[in-house]
């Protein structure tokens, strides 16, 4: 039996069961799929339909067809919220939410109310994906920015609120990603990037 070569991108790798979040146009998700040489281990999401994935970025359609050659397994209409019991998903040793914004507030993220709604968004997701993890070595990775008013959000006080304990913390490399282009998401300028400067992943385990 052919034992498969491990192929690793920073703090991933295709021995690995991971689980994408909140995708844009996919471009992340791609990134490990072609430094795997295959996503065959990937399932990646989006709360966006196929349709609105391919009329709101520019990349998008095309991203997501390649990953699918690659192997990989991408599903639309994806709440974190209530994703763990949605049965189209199983359990992972990695569930990755990069930059989780509640689609609020874009040019208004220091005002109370917005940061409220956010923290709602990052305290579901939690919830669900404690849920999802494999028992053994399952981590959930979430990165975000560090800066105020972004620090507000308090991630490592929602993660320790639904039983999850930090194991470690990562400056987040973009260029370490190839071809992955951060997106808003929502809006006008949903295809349009934003600065992540000064951000981290948080890693978290039950």
């Amino acid at each position: 039996m052919e034992v498969q070569e491990t192929k690793t991108l920073k703090q991933y790798s295709n021995k690995q069961k991971i689980l994408l979040v909140g995708e844009g146009d996919f471009s992340f998700s791609l990134s490990l799929g072609r430094a795997f040489g295959s996503a065959s281990n990937i399932t990646t999401s989006s709360l966006d339909s196929r349709v609105d994935v391919n009329r709101k970025y520019t990349y998008g359609k095309q991203n997501v067809e390649e990953l699918e050659r690659l192997g990989g397994t991408v599903i639309h209409g994806v709440n974190v919220h209530s994703m763990s019991s949605d049965n189209r998903l199983a359990r992972y040793n990695r569930i990755v939410f990069n930059f989780p914004h509640s689609g609020l507030g874009f040019g208004s993220e220091h005002e109370s109310f917005y940061i409220m709604q956010h923290q709602a968004l990052v305290r579901g997701f939690f919830e669900s994906a404690r849920k999802m993890l494999e028992d053994e070595d399952g981590e959930i990775h979430l990165t975000h920015k560090t800066t105020r008013p972004f620090s507000e959000w308090e991630i490592e006080t929602l993660a320790q609120e639904k039983g999850l304990r930090l194991i470690g913390l990562m400056v987040f490399d973009q260029l370490a990603f190839p071809g992955y282009s951060n997106k808003k998401g929502s809006g006008s300028n949903c295809d349009s990037n934003f600065p992540i400067r000064s951000a981290v992943t948080f890693m978290f385990k039950k």
